[in-house]
Formats: C-alpha cells, sequence, structure tokens
C-alpha cells in the first residue's frame, strides 16, 4: 500500500451559512491539497462531520470529491460505526472502486473489549473488498484498542493493512511498530507527534492540519521518511502552535477558521458543535497571515 505513505488528510465538509453542503468549497479544498503535495485523501473521517450528514449528503460529498479529484490523487473512504451488522452491510453494498481503502473506527459508545474489537474487525474484513484501515481513538471511542490486538488482526487478515493510531500515545505506538507483521503501516492520527511516529518508524500520517498548511506538513513528513530530521523540525516548531490552536475548541471547528481565514470556504460547523471564540479565531486569522506572508 504505497500510496498510504506519506500525508493523507481527513477532509472538512464545508458548509454554507444556511448549513447546506457548499459543493464549490469542498472542490476548493480538494484542489488546495493536491496543489499542496498531500499524498492521498480521506472522505467521510470524523473531521468532514459526518455524524450530522444524511445519507443523501453523504453520497453528494463523496461524488463532489471524486469529481473534484479526478483521479489525481488516492482516495480514502470512512465507513465505520458501533453496529457491526450495518457496516458491514454497507460494505457489501457500496460501490468502493473510486477508492484504494476503507477507514474504520473501532466501535464508539459501546466500549467493547478487547475481543469484541477483534471480531468487530474480522467481520468487517472479511466484507471488505478492498484493503482496510483501522482507526484507534479513544479519545472519542471512550475504548483504546491494544498493541496486541491490532497485531492480532494485521497478522490474521492480509487485508488489514494499515492503522490510524490516534491514541496520543507515543510508547503506544512504538509497541505496535517493534510487533506488528512487515507490511503493515502505523500512521498516525494525531498531528502533533507524526512526526516523531515517522521517525520511530510509521509510515505517515492522516492529518486535519495537513489541509490547512498542505505544503508545510506534507514537506514536513516527507522529510520525515527520509530521515532529514533538522529540516522535519524546523516545520514541526513553525506549525506547532496552529496544530494546538485547532484542536483548542474542538474539531473541525479550528480547521474551518483556518480555512475561512484562507478564504477558501466559511467557518460553519453543524450543532451540536458551533464556532470557535472571537479571541481563537483572531489568534488563527494572524497566524495563518503571518505564515503565509514568511514562507
Amino acid at each position: 500500500m504505497q500510496s498510504l505513505i506519506g500525508t493523507g488528510v481527513a477532509l472538512v465538509t464545508p458548509f454554507k451559512k444556511d448549513f447546506s453542503i457548499d459543493t464549490e468549497a469542498l472542490k476548493r479544498v480538494v484542489n488546495f491539497c493536491v496543489a499542496g503535495g498531500i499524498e492521498y485523501l480521506v472522505v467521510l473521517g470524523t473531521t468532514a462531520e459526518n455524524a450530522t450528514l444524511s445519507p443523501q449528503e453523504k453520497e453528494q460529498v463523496i461524488s463532489t470529491v471524486i469529481e473534484a479529484n479526478n483521479g489525481r490523487l488516492p482516495l480514502v473512504l470512512g465507513v465505520g460505526g458501533n453496529n457491526t451488522m450495518e457496516v458491514v452491510q454497507e460494505l457489501q453494498t457500496r460501490d468502493l472502486s473510486a477508492f484504494v481503502a476503507i477507514l474504520s473506527v473501532s466501535p464508539y459508545y459501546n466500549k467493547p473489549t478487547q475481543e469484541g474489537m477483534y471480531q468487530h474487525f474480522k467481520a468487517i474484513a472479511e466484507a471488505s473488498p478492498i484493503p482496510v484501515i483501522l482507526y484507534n481513538v479513544p479519545g472519542r471511542t471512550a475504548s483504546n484498542m491494544l498493541p496486541e490486538t491490532v497485531v492480532r488482526l494485521a497478522t490474521d487478515f492480509e487485508n488489514i493493512v494499515a492503522i490510524k493510531e490516534a491514541a496520543g500515545d507515543i510508547v503506544q505506538a512504538m509497541q505496535i511498530l517493534k510487533s506488528k507483521p512487515e507490511n503493515f503501516l502505523v500512521i498516525s492520527g494525531d498531528d502533533m507527534i507524526a512526526l516523531p511516529m515517522v521517525l520511530a518508524g510509521g509510515a505517515g500520517v492522516i492529518s486535519v492540519i495537513g489541509q490547512g498548511f498542505p505544503k508545510e506538513f506534507s514537506e514536513m513528513i516527507r522529510l520525515g521518511l527520509n530521515r532529514k530530521v533538522d529540516q522535519a523540525y524546523k516545520y514541526q516548531y513553525l506549525l506547532a502552535d496552529v496544530i494546538d490552536m485547532i484542536f483548542e475548541q474542538g474539531n473541525p471547528a479550528g480547521i474551518k477558521e483556518v480555512f475561512a481565514s484562507l478564504g477558501i470556504s466559511e467557518n460553519t460547523v453543524r450543532l451540536p458543535l458551533v464556532n470557535v471564540d472571537q479571541n481563537l479565531s483572531s489568534r488563527l486569522y494572524h497566524f495563518v497571515k503571518k505564515t503565509n506572508n514568511s514562507i
């Protein structure tokens, strides 16, 4: 899965002020990422606010991204949930021909045991016609998929090819890296520790900030993959403050504020999310303007 090495971004879903999907802005986001050197795009991840999208709107997002991308970058589709049978049914009925892999989050709210997580992803692996990227994000799911469960799944199912590891724990990531099958990819799901994970043997990142600063962030990851450590860390420290800021009042409210500052899309989010406050908006605006003027 060479197409999953480097920087992928979990695309936002831009909304107009009336909360309808802004397809033209979504196309601008895609083009901005492509021009900035991003390696692949993730459609309908958490950052897309897919929990607040209707089935028809999800189809609208998918078709818009496919059209805007026009085959330029590999696409990954978020297909996950806490109802295993429903996820399996979607995998059996959805046309996945435009995608190189699915990204499937571990079940949220149910809080399954490690064996429950294994059986959930076993069912998904057996149903999916394309490769599967596991997604561990205990801050959202309230349960942590442990390294031994990840390695067990990676060993038992050839089409489970990677994990987006977003526990925010570099030690846990290193445990997976130490024990994983050779070709299994460990992808950071945390922007702030993406570079350290790459230097420890990771394959890259599925990023939020990467879509707001695609040139800088994707270059940082490429430098890390090429072991050009000092140059890579220059980008890390350039972007460190804005990485903190975009998550300060929730995702994707922060990254949408960056896009508003760039003139790419509105900063509208859907309830129960709300816009960042004026103080953070101002800080993000000034960071964007200062960074764009200094590069």
